[in-house]
């Protein structure tokens, strides 16, 4: 797997503040958290996609009934 040329950040993370990071390698994308760029998750786009659509909904975190 070839190494990810550029990261991006999410336009809601401050300077210096710690994030998730996203970049596209091969036909996956891989996420990092800046603090920690050594540790890299590697997965679908596809799910990286619906990931990121909970989280906007507010489903990621199932809450207590």
């Amino acid at each position: 797997m070839s190494e990810p040329t550029t990261w991006q950040k999410s336009s809601f993370s401050q300077e210096g503040g710690e994030c998730v990071e996203l970049a596209s390698v091969g036909g996956a994308m891989a996420l990092r958290e800046s603090d920690d760029p050594g540790s890299v998750l590697i997965s679908e786009h596809r799910r990286v996609n619906a990931l990121l659509r909970c989280i906007k909904a507010d489903l990621a975190f199932p809450r207590p009934r």
